[in-house]
């Protein structure tokens, strides 16, 4: 079943602190010239001028401290952190093939229901599937207004999303364009929206499998 994901709000100004060129721009399609295969790209959308222009000045780290994970805040648990035991999202990939067939879902673990899942798609990678499950939560929580944790079991999949990129080495090609329009619009997302829940590192070693697993190892 298709899957509509990763609607953004939409935002008039964009603030470009690492790219071609920087600084405020009136236009995503601007923006996009200036970020789009730059990389270390650091970019975000706004509602207003005066909100973009008020970022650039404060820089990036200061501008998204309060609203976006950083690499240093992912997953930070103890070591003899316990299974936890309170409502959260889990979120899991599967990837028949490096690249090949590739899936991703989310799990409302409490009750065990599937509350979404990715369509099949051809030439991606697993590291792939987790950054856009992470990114697909969390448009789907901010859709329902709900603020729940995630625990996903890739720490590449969290640190790009902190980065606001899918940091793939993947090439594009005809037969994954539209698993890359995906990521794209993943990447956008976070560049305009500034909600975030916590994001936490599965502990498979300690807990076993992730609850959304697939069960194909």
């Amino acid at each position: 079943m298709e899957i509509c994901i990763f609607a953004a709000v939409k935002n008039k100004f964009y603030t470009v602190w690492s790219g071609r060129r920087v600084g405020v721009f009136s236009s995503w399609d601007e923006c996009r010239l200036q970020v789009e295969g730059f990389a270390g790209a650091r970019y975000k959308g706004f509602p207003d001028r005066q909100s973009a222009e008020n970022a650039f000045k404060d820089g990036y780290e200061r501008a998204n401290d309060k609203n976006t994970l950083t690499s240093e805040r992912i997953g930070r648990l103890p070591e003899n952190q316990p299974r936890p035991n309170v409502t959260y999202i889990a979120v899991d990939a599967a990837c028949s093939g490096n690249p090949g067939k590739m899936e991703y879902r989310g799990v409302y673990v409490e009750t065990g229901t599937e509350i979404f899942k990715s369509p099949v798609f051809e030439g991606g990678t697993n590291n792939i599937g987790e950054f856009l499950a992470i990114v697909h939560c969390l448009a789907w929580e901010q859709k329902n207004r709900l603020n729940i944790p995630i625990y996903s079991d890739s720490y590449n999949g969290q640190k790009w999303v902190s980065e606001g990129r899918c940091k793939t080495k993947l090439q594009e090609s005809k037969k994954n364009e539209y698993l890359f329009d995906v990521i794209r619009r993943a990447e956008r997302w976070l560049a305009e929206n500034t909600f975030r829940v916590p994001i936490y590192k599965w502990r498979t070693e300690i807990w076993g499998e992730i609850p959304a697993d697939f069960g194909r190892k």
